[in-house]
């Protein structure tokens, strides 16, 4: 699936680094059936937080994809927050963290977890 027809699924775009990072997490935890869970929730600094998760269910309003071999699961209510977000994984000198690029975001905080629209 490519990223173009991904991302008018779900709205989100999962980067080649974020993809490997979750690969690999998932390989540490041992049961390869499991999926990132991609959404948002009430709270944080910002109004709105990222949650994101290894997850091994499906629920009916979930919506599943695959980008760059991982099983993507984005709830229903999160799609219109997150849609146009790019979610990377970064290491540098200060760490290692995943990073989201959302558009509909009007401000972050500075630890880049938590969003308002």
């Amino acid at each position: 699936m490519s990223d173009t027809l991904t991302a008018a699924t779900s709205g989100v775009i999962l980067t080649e680094n974020a993809a490997q990072r979750v690969q690999a997490l998932i390989q540490m935890e041992g049961r390869p059936g499991l999926m990132l869970r991609l959404g948002v929730s009430g709270g944080g600094c910002s109004g709105f937080q990222y949650v994101i998760t290894l997850d091994d269910s499906v629920g009916d309003e979930d919506m599943v994809e695959e980008q760059h071999g991982v099983r993507l699961v984005v709830d229903q209510t999160s799609v219109p927050f997150l849609n146009g977000t790019q979610v990377d994984f970064v290491e540098d000198l200060m760490g290692a963290s995943f990073q989201f690029s959302n558009p509909n975001a009007s401000s972050t905080c500075g630890c880049g977890s938590s969003f308002s629209v």
